[in-house]
C-alpha cells in the first residue's frame, strides 16, 4: 500500500533550507514502465497509476532560497531551473526520482550535488513574462555533461481546483519526498509545502534535447500540462540514508 497523504505532513525536525518556487509548469508524458526500468536503481519501485508510468518537465525559477535563520542575498539566493523527473516509491513512501536538474546558479548545482547526490548540471537560463505569458530557455553548460537544452513557451489561463486525492492530477502534482543515488547508497530527503495553487495552461512552443540526453526516446504525443497559479514557499530536509 501506498500512503499519498500522510506523506504532505510537515516532517519532524528543522528544515535545512528555505526557498520559493514561481512560474512553474509541469509538463508530463505517459510512458511503459519497462522504458524507465533500467534507468532506476533497483531497490525502487516505479510508481504507476493505472499501470503507466510517466516522465516530466518541470521549468521555473526559484528566489529566497536560503538557510534558516539567514536572509537571503539575491544574487546568491535566485536560480532557474529544469528538472527531469519521474515517480517512484520505496516501503510505500512515494516520492521523486530525478534524470537531471539543470540550474542557473552555479553555487546551488555545486551545494545539492555535494548535499544532496543530486544530479544537478550548470546551464544558461532566460525566463521572461509578458503579461500571462512565460518563455523559459536552457542550454547546458556543464563541464564534461551531455549536451541538453530545452525552450517552452507558455500561457497562464483561469484557476483550477487543488488536485484531488486518488486523481492522476494528485499522483503527479502532491509529491514530498526525493530519492537520490551515491555510490551503492539510497537517499531521501523530505519537503514541505501547501497544496499546489493550478491554472490552465497552454503551450504554444516546445523544443528539447532533454529525452535524447538521458537516452529515452522523445515523446511524440503532447504532454499534459499543469500550470503554477501562485508562488509556492518550500522548506527542505536534510537527505537521509534509506
Amino acid at each position: 500500500m501506498i500512503d499519498r497523504l500522510s506523506i504532505r505532513s510537515r516532517p519532524a525536525g528543522w528544515p535545512i533550507m528555505h526557498q520559493t518556487w514561481d512560474k512553474l509548469l509541469f509538463l508530463h508524458w505517459r510512458l511503459p514502465p519497462e522504458s524507465l526500468r533500467a534507468h532506476i536503481p533497483s531497490r525502487l519501485a516505479l510508481d504507476t497509476f493505472e499501470g503507466s508510468s510517466w516522465i516530466g518537465l518541470t521549468p521555473f525559477t526559484m528566489r529566497g532560497i536560503r538557510p534558516p535563520f539567514l536572509p537571503a542575498i539575491p544574487w546568491l539566493s535566485t536560480s532557474h531551473e529544469l528538472n527531469m523527473r519521474t515517480y517512484v516509491h520505496l516501503d510505500g513512501v512515494p516520492g521523486v526520482w530525478f534524470f537531471s536538474l539543470d540550474a542557473s546558479n552555479l553555487l546551488a548545482v555545486l551545494g545539492a550535488r555535494l548535499g544532496f547526490h543530486l544530479p544537478y548540471f550548470q546551464a544558461r537560463m532566460t525566463l521572461k513574462q509578458e503579461g500571462s505569458t512565460i518563455q523559459f530557455t536552457s542550454r547546458r553548460t556543464h563541464w564534461g555533461a551531455s549536451a541538453a537544452d530545452c525552450e517552452v513557451v507558455w500561457s497562464r489561463g483561469e484557476s483550477l481546483p487543488e488536485a484531488a486525492p486518488e486523481t492522476l492530477d494528485f499522483f503527479l502534482l502532491e509529491r514530498y519526498c526525493l530519492y537520490a543515488a551515491h555510490g551503492n547508497h539510497l537517499y531521501h530527503a523530505r519537503i514541505a509545502h501547501r497544496p499546489w495553487t493550478l491554472c490552465r495552461a497552454t503551450l504554444t512552443r516546445f523544443s528539447s534535447t532533454m529525452f535524447t540526453s538521458q537516452g529515452l526516446p522523445a515523446p511524440k504525443e503532447m504532454p499534459l500540462l499543469h500550470g503554477q497559479a501562485e508562488p509556492l514557499y518550500v522548506e527542505v530536509w536534510p537527505p537521509q540514508r534509506v
